[in-house]
């Protein structure tokens, strides 16, 4: 019952997930944080199974630390991107495979362009200028097609995004309570309330 969404706008990318973590029909925690920092201008937003989910995310955060670390500069998205993408393919080829879907945003402080990158559990990536996953984006993707405007202010972008949390409130059975909304822009990361 995981949900999660982004979308880009003149500078920005905003990110929300939910912050339920559940197995099954049971409710374990409700402040779960699904967004991952991985450099100062670069996050993700996962959700698949509870144990591969945190596994999979901490083992990205370090690599890319690791990466930067080794070359003193951070991978840029578009990197970045590939080499998640690679190491998930990788992973679906093994013995205990990783369940993780994820969208992942950055701003590419060279080209001063924001990215955002939908991946799935079997490897498959693209750019996107909006995305969602989980049972959330069976509604939320038709609003963004129509109200997502990719010249839009960080206002009007809040205003898109609370347009679909409020759209899975209402129309989605098992509703997930709260949310947590990050920005990742020319500043780096940070926090939002709704």
């Amino acid at each position: 019952m995981e949900t999660s969404f982004a979308i880009t706008g003149k500078g920005y990318i905003i990110v929300a997930a939910d912050t339920t973590a559940a197995r099954s029909i049971v409710k374990m925690k409700t402040d779960e944080d699904k967004i991952k920092t991985l450099s100062p201008h670069l996050l993700m937003a996962y959700s698949g199974e509870p144990g591969d989910t945190i596994q999979f995310a901490e083992y990205i955060e370090r690599n890319i630390r690791l990466y930067q670390i080794r070359n003193n500069y951070p991978l840029r998205p578009p990197a970045a991107a590939s080499w998640i993408r690679r190491s998930l393919a990788e992973s679906l080829r093994s013995r205990k495979p990783y369940a993780v879907n994820l969208l992942l945003g950055g701003y590419d402080t060279t080209t001063y362009t924001p990215h955002l990158y939908w991946v799935d559990y079997l490897g498959t990536m693209t750019e996107v200028p909006f995305g969602a996953h989980g049972y959330g984006s069976y509604f939320a993707l038709s609003l963004l097609d129509r109200y997502h405007d990719p010249e839009a202010s960080l206002e009007e972008g809040i205003v898109t995004l609370k347009r679909c949390i409020d759209e899975v409130a209402k129309r989605l059975v098992v509703t997930p309570g709260k949310y947590k909304v990050k920005v990742v822009d020319k500043d780096g990361i940070r926090e939002i309330e709704l």
